[in-house]
């Protein structure tokens, strides 16, 4: 299927091929989910029109051939003498970036982040050893600006290009972000020698003089604020017009991996814990401290990250479950039904030790389920070890957000299918854990970036030049 998918259709008039999957053991189903609205979302997003899918009277076809797709343009079957953009995404998102790979940067220290701006032009990559580095995707993937980080602690854990893409901050296991002018002329910005690095303080003297990190942080939509996870089980956002903090949240009972703003709006936040729950917060009917608007229950073990399908109602987690869960939030739970599920924390009955900074998953937990499992559905098939690995929507412009991918401890680089489940491509080049990885907004590239220290791009079609060959 992924084959299929991942090369130019050239035929011309035999269109049997469906859109059912080849066999989808890495979906676990609890629900017809064909029938599911986030399935005939990614159906109007990503599909043609009816007419250029019309078989015979009552009978449609998926997917359409490139072929077809363009003679029923030619022939106006739409009525509108052009594609639309649901047809542009069916076309698009048959070819995905699995060409490759091709070598952006190469480090002596682990990759941590990778991430495309939100136009693309920009792509930011930072490292263990302290170094961010923002290239010119637009020209020739060029250096254009390389930063050494202030006062680091351990890695650098996250970085966020605000949408303007005149500021970046970066976090580390400290209590302070900093925030780079990512837009002045000065290439080599080295922490308050070359260039500022303002610190943005989230401490307060209510911490006691302890001493936290930030795991994730993000710049809202607007690029008025920033939101940040912690190790001391806090939510934070900084007001950065006011320069001070505007809202802090005693959030979770372990670590916060990850939180992102939901929509444009930046009334809704999502945020991920080691305690092994998703929660939603509201910012408008905040009435209570550390009140959630509701709770996502049915990882069995703690959370790496959340991403936003930029809709405030769906959104996907990574597990050290081992799974990827979609989530829609008008099923979460309550707060008054909170206290109740927190007693079948799966913490609270596992037959185990285990941790997965250095132990592989037990084989028997793969099988476990959670008896409250609110989820609309759970991908397997990569490996989230070691440190807290990234899972994305594929990009609404080019796939529609059909897709799934995300990092793994296993080298490699998995995207599934949303709907069916299928476990579409698995890109293999690199030596160690990729721990993140970035689809561009507009084109079919994918950036990887690992733990053996090399960043790469997997593209299609591709240049035409020979790609590099993996080292044994």
């Amino acid at each position: 299927m992924g084959y299929a998918f991942s090369k130019l259709e050239i035929e011309s008039g035999d269109d049997s091929s469906t859109d059912e999957p080849v066999g989808c053991p890495w979906l676990d189903r609890k629900l017809d989910f064909s029938d599911h609205d986030i399935a005939q979302l990614t159906k109007l997003q990503s599909g043609p029109h009816e007419n250029l899918s019309r078989v015979l009277p009552g009978r449609r076809q998926f997917p359409v051939s490139t072929t077809k797709m363009l003679a029923g343009r030619e022939a106006n079957l739409s009525g509108r003498g052009r594609f639309s953009s649901g047809d542009c995404r069916h076309v698009l998102s048959k070819y995905l970036p699995v060409n490759g790979p091709w070598v952006v940067d190469q480090m002596s220290t682990r990759a941590y982040v990778s991430q495309f701006s939100a136009d693309g032009s920009l792509f930011v990559a930072a490292f263990q050893g302290s170094q961010i580095r923002i290239y010119d995707v637009d020209g020739g993937w060029k250096v254009q600006k390389n930063i050494r980080a202030r006062s680091l602690r351990w890695t650098i854990t996250d970085t966020s290009l605000s949408p303007d893409q005149r500021r970046l901050v970066y976090a580390s296991m400290s209590p302070i972000i900093h925030i780079v002018n990512a837009g002045s002329a000065t290439r080599e910005s080295l922490a308050n020698i070359t260039e500022i690095h303002d610190g943005l303080d989230f401490s307060s003297p209510d911490d006691g003089g302890y001493s936290f990190g930030i795991f994730s942080v993000k710049f809202s939509t607007d690029g008025q604020e920033v939101v940040a996870g912690s190790s001391n089980g806090n939510i934070y956002v900084y007001d950065l017009e006011a320069k001070k903090l505007s809202l802090r949240i005693s959030a979770h009972m372990s670590d916060v991996n990850t939180v992102c703003f939901a929509d444009e709006s930046g009334h809704l936040i999502y945020s991920g814990s080691d305690d092994n729950f998703c929660k939603v917060w509201d910012r408008r009917c905040f009435t209570a401290k550390g009140k959630p608007a509701g709770i996502l229950v049915g990882h069995l073990e703690g959370i790496t990250f959340v991403d936003s399908r930029g809709d405030g109602r769906y959104l996907i987690s990574n597990g050290k479950d081992q799974a990827i869960k979609l989530w829609d939030v008008r099923k979460m739970s309550s707060n008054a039904a909170y206290s109740h599920l927190s007693l079948f924390s799966y913490r609270g009955y596992r037959d185990y030790e285990w941790d997965y900074r250095w132990m592989d998953y037990p084989l028997h937990a793969r099988k476990l389920q959670h008896p409250y499992d609110q989820s609309v559905a759970t991908y397997k098939g990569h490996s989230v070890l070691r440190t807290l690995i990234r899972c994305y929507f594929s990009p609404e412009y080019s796939t529609g957000q059909k897709y799934i991918y995300t990092g793994s401890h296993d080298s490699c680089i998995y995207i599934y299918d949303l709907v069916s489940g299928a476990q579409v491509e698995k890109l293999q080049y690199h030596r160690s854990t990729v721990r993140d990885c970035s689809w561009h907004p507009n084109y079919p590239i994918l950036v990887s970036s690992s733990w053996d220290g090399e960043v790469v791009k997997w593209e299609f079609p591709g240049k035409g030049l020979a790609p590099v060959s993996p080292i044994a």
